[in-house]
């Protein structure tokens, strides 16, 4: 079972914003296109906390190796939750601006 931890809508710019909610957190997010990739290993996205603006994750474009598909794997770290590992998908719903983060349960 996939669990929703974000909520997000596409902006024209290619960013993505949201919330990123868990039992404990509940925080509004941005996910930024790193422009300004330093290697080939930097990530593609910058995860920020909009009401501090500090950086709270990272997200890599990676290759499903079942389907073949590009997909945005992402890693969320707080004091509060430790570190998060999920995956962005289109939201229920058809709408194509609206995606989730689906948490990755390492169980």
């Amino acid at each position: 079972m996939a669990t929703t931890i974000a909520n997000l809508t596409t902006k024209a710019d290619g960013s993505m914003e949201g919330v990123f909610a868990t039992l404990r957190v509940n925080a509004p997010i941005t996910l930024v296109p790193n422009a300004n990739k330093s290697s080939e290993e930097a990530p593609d996205y910058r995860i920020l906390n909009k009401r501090t603006g500090f950086e709270i994750g990272a997200g890599w474009f990676r290759t499903s190796q079942r389907t073949g598909k590009e997909t945005l794997s992402v890693k969320l770290e707080a004091p509060e939750v430790g570190v998060i590992f999920g995956n962005l998908a289109p939201a229920p719903g058809g709408d194509e601006s609206k995606k989730v983060i689906l948490w990755n349960n390492p169980q």
